[in-house]
């Protein structure tokens, strides 16, 4: 780790992309250092918001936590690693990264105490989410995303009787009753430029979970069963009688090609609404009409995608990221077991815009009745997983898997010839 004196500011910056660094600058921290360097994805508001979090570690711990975000952060993270100049922690977006980071030894178990703290204020899968393969734990979850929500127009449903599925069975009579009554059970957008296909890739994934379980799900990821293997393609055919059904869709196939994921979600709020329902992670609602981000509360209605196979219960999609440690200075261990208490997580909890799946958390923080039914999902789901497509090679989880979607829903494909492309693309 290398550092610059500023006015007497110590402030610990990243070395990989600097090259004129003078000698200075290239000597290591000392044990009495008390500044400890966070590296990350959080930009802007994002970065605000945490660094809210570090102040309050800061001004109750004597140490001087420093964040500091990059666009480029998983290329930087990888060369300073390898070029043995990291920062004291990093918050990695990946378990895969982790893993392949612990396997070359660059990053530090986690201390008893931080260890300690996770089995104490988190569901156990979060603990397992962290661990490299051998069972060593090195990662500590604070804000994490969901993709597992239904939303939908709550003044309209009222209107209409509809009531909240709570089985498939449910939702399956519901849509029927919409298409009945002369609505659209749901709008659905693909599009997102360069990266088009990626909603389609959520539902198959969020629909794997509920009809093959956790398990095969991992194997799924892994590659320990093939892509196009039966269980894949019978949750594909799953999605596929919705989004080859055009009484389903608004707009039909055409449409779920041409709508951009962001704005798929407006046909909801329309007067008359177009449609009835919007499956999307807990960001969507920064995309929602002026008006109704105004008014979340009594305009927006959320549920978690009904399970199909009740014995896996009501499982979540998600992500998120995970600190780890690079460095075993004097208060690493400190700033991540204050990670995982709710004192690091209320004050972006009571602005907005994050999830937080620590399991004794004060859920009147969140600043609305939306936030608080969303983070009561997911911290009650008894499975939760990762996006399939970001933990497999970006050959196919930022590839092949998108533009397969695609390929499914326009009809140059049936299920099984796009499985079995995808299953082809995969790097030997």
């Amino acid at each position: 780790m290398k550092k610059i004196v500023f006015a007497g500011l110590c402030c610990v910056v990243l070395l990989a992309t600097f090259t004129g660094c003078s000698k200075k600058s290239e000597a290591k921290s000392n044990a009495s250092d008390k500044t400890i360097l966070v590296f990350g994805a959080y930009r802007g508001e994002e970065a605000a918001r945490f660094e809210e979090i570090v102040k309050i570690f800061n001004a109750n711990s004597g140490y001087n936590v420093v964040y500091e975000g990059s666009p480029e952060f998983e290329t930087q993270i990888q060369v300073q690693a390898e070029a043995g100049t990291p920062p004291d922690i990093a918050a990695l977006p990946q378990p895969g990264l982790m893993k392949n980071f612990a396997a070359k030894g660059y990053i530090k178990p986690l201390g008893k105490n931080v260890i300690s703290a996770i089995e104490k204020n988190y569901a156990p899968v979060w603990k397992q989410l962290g661990s490299a393969d051998n069972g060593t734990v090195y990662g500590v979850f604070h804000r994490v995303n969901a993709k597992s929500f239904v939303w939908y127009n709550k003044p309209y449903w009222n209107s209409k009787g509809y009531q909240i599925p709570k089985t498939w069975a449910e939702l399956k009579s519901l849509m029927d009753k919409m298409v009945a009554n002369g609505d659209t059970p749901w709008t659905i957008g693909f599009e997102s430029g360069a990266a088009s296909g990626w909603p389609g890739t959520d539902w198959l994934e969020n629909i794997m979970l509920r009809t093959a379980g956790p398990d095969v799900y991992d194997n799924w990821v892994n590659h320990k069963i093939a892509f196009n293997d039966p269980a894949v393609l019978k949750a594909l055919n799953t999605c596929g009688e919705i989004f080859l059904n055009n009484k389903y869709v608004y707009g039909g196939s055409t449409n779920i090609l041409t709508s951009n994921f962001g704005d798929s979600v407006k046909p909801i709020y329309e007067n008359p609404p177009k449609a009835m329902m919007n499956m999307q992670g807990n960001f969507i609602t920064g995309f929602m009409q002026d008006e109704v981000q105004a008014d979340l509360e009594n305009r927006v209605g959320v549920f978690a995608l009904p399970a199909i196979d009740e014995k896996w219960g009501t499982p979540v999609l998600g992500g998120g990221d995970q600190f780890v440690k690079f460095s075993d200075k004097e208060g690493v261990d400190k700033f991540l077991e204050f990670l995982t208490t709710w004192e690091a997580c209320a004050p972006w909890a009571r602005i907005g815009g994050a999830l937080f799946p620590h399991k004794n958390q004060k859920f009147e923080d969140y600043g609305n009745s939306l936030e608080r039914d969303i983070a009561k999902i997911l911290v009650n789901a008894t499975v939760f997983r990762f996006d399939a497509s970001d933990l497999m090679p970006a050959e196919v989880g930022a590839g092949t898997f998108w533009t397969g979607m695609v390929n499914y829903v326009s009809g140059a494909e049936n299920a099984a010839t796009c499985l079995k492309n995808i299953e082809v693309s995969w790097p030997k």
